[in-house]
């Protein structure tokens, strides 16, 4: 250890003196600043006592490396990213992205008050549901609707009002669990409901449904969408159809967590025997749930839909209050329910319906137009390559997307390194590494990213395989 360099490293009041820290202060609390900057000390406080630093930049220069962090990252934790990554439905990433309208219109619903539970035509209060259920109708064909935060809420929502202290039939293939450690047989007992397994893993039957019903008294027979997984091989599963026949005399109910649904027929968005909303309530399920933000393209939300008298039930529940939706996804969800009615508006305004419905031609030609842009800002290798995208959000597990990318190498930056420095541009952007290369998703980069892409390449490119600037050098 050297004890000469350690009195070398400012103090924190020296830095914050200096003018690439005091011209931030505009736009940063000085709060913000002051951690930053201790932060930053500190990590070269531990660099000599490793031995890793052979001196220590002037305060200067350290500032401005305290600067250029704090910039890069941002005033807010909460930020824009751009998706490079091929992943629609990126649940890490915020999931469905809106579209232009529909963001204007949130904001313009945000930036003052509005009639949320308040019916103008009466003078009165009002009731939240009342923005959406009619559409929601019209896109589903259901008797009745209601939104509340998010899925799980739904389904445990519709599990508490409809099951509590009675047996719900689940087939053992359908006891999953998806991100965030939520499992169905867990939700269910939190719920009240008792849990009734049939079937086996891989093969469950109408059989073993009706032994649910006339020998454990099932009073509900559950289905639950696969989500982040597909079987193969050696399966059977029950159709809603089949299980709306074998309740029908008993007075069960049939309930089905979709976890993701599409709001229109498939082939609108280029998925092929992909089950709707409209179809499987048609098929005789009684209460159906599922997500506003995966394949609905929308704001997060649980959707239920079904018949009137249950949905009504449902409302009811003292446990809805703590599960309603709030006024600016309630927005967004009903803008996105109005451009679903016609699907080719949907193409054009849903990211989400757009992205999924790109031919293989568009992705390309979209991929060749990147291609373009990145060579003009020189100092990056850079080639259209087909891959592989996903719709993601554990909406659709066993379906592969035909697509393009932009595969990018910077010379003296192993793909890790040229990841990493990507997604530390100003606007972060996350790529994908395949194969030990950095591809850029023509499918999931939206046109305005186009320049903040090649922005951050040339950037990357000037420094090269020098490592940044961070107010130390190294051995």
């Amino acid at each position: 250890m050297d004890q000469r360099l350690l009195m070398q490293i400012p103090k924190v009041d020296v830095l914050l003196a200096e003018e690439p820290l005091v011209r931030l202060e505009a736009d940063f609390t000085h709060d913000q600043i002051k951690d930053a900057a201790r932060s930053h000390l500190q990590s070269l406080r531990e660099g000599v006592l490793a031995g890793e630093l052979a001196e220590i930049d002037p305060p200067e220069k350290v500032a401005e490396a305290v600067a250029r962090t704090l910039e890069n990252r941002g005033a807010y934790s909460l930020r824009p990213v751009i998706n490079a990554t091929g992943v629609v439905l990126h649940t890490n990433l915020g999931r469905s992205p809106l579209g232009e309208a529909v963001a204007e219109h949130v904001a313009e619903v945000a930036a003052g008050y509005c009639n949320l539970e308040y019916n103008l035509e009466r003078g009165e209060r009002g009731s939240r549901y009342n923005h959406i259920e009619r559409i929601i109708c019209e896109i589903t064909g259901a008797e009745a609707a209601m939104v509340v935060n998010n899925n799980a809420g739904a389904v445990f929502l519709m599990l508490n009002t409809l099951c509590k202290g009675q047996g719900v039939a689940v087939s053992r293939g359908e006891q999953v669990e998806i991100g965030g450690s939520f499992r169905v047989p867990e939700i269910m007992v939190q719920s009240g409901a008792r849990l009734i397994e049939v079937g086996t893993t891989n093969k469950t039957h109408e059989a073993d449904y009706a032994r649910a019903i006339s020998e454990q008294g099932a009073s509900a027979l559950l289905k639950v969408h696969p989500s982040n997984f597909a079987m193969i091989g050696f399966t059977e599963s029950v159709s809603v159809a089949q299980l709306s026949d074998l309740a029908r005399d008993s007075g069960a109910l049939v309930l089905y967590d979709m976890g993701s649904a599409p709001l229109f027929p498939n082939e609108v968005a280029g998925l092929d025997n992909q089950e709707t909303i409209r179809g499987v309530l048609r098929d005789g399920a009684d209460v159906v749930c599922f997500s506003g933000d995966k394949l609905a393209g929308s704001a997060q939300g649980g959707i239920l839909v079904g018949r009137r008298d249950l949905i009504e039930r449902i409302r009811a529940n003292q446990l809805t209050r703590m599960l309603r939706i709030d006024k600016l996804s309630l927005a967004a969800l009903e803008m996105t329910m109005q451009l679903c009615r016609d699907p080719r508006l949907a193409r054009r305004e849903v990211p989400v319906v757009r992205m999924l419905s790109m031919t293989a031609d568009e992705l390309r030609g979209r991929a060749e137009a990147l291609d373009e842009a990145i060579a003009a800002i020189g100092g990056v290798e850079h080639e259209v390559v087909a891959v592989k995208d996903e719709p993601g959000g554990g909406s659709l597990p066993d379906v592969l997307l035909d697509g393009y990318a932009v595969s990018v190498t910077v010379a003296g930056l192993a793909p890790a390194e040229l990841e990493r420095r990507l997604r530390e541009a100003p606007t972060p952007i996350v790529a994908r590494v395949s194969k030990e290369q950095v591809l850029l998703s023509a499918r999931t980069i939206m046109d305005g990213d186009v320049e903040r892409v090649c922005a951050a390449l040339s950037e990357i490119a000037q420094v090269g395989g020098e490592e940044p600037p961070a107010g130390g050098a190294e051995r």
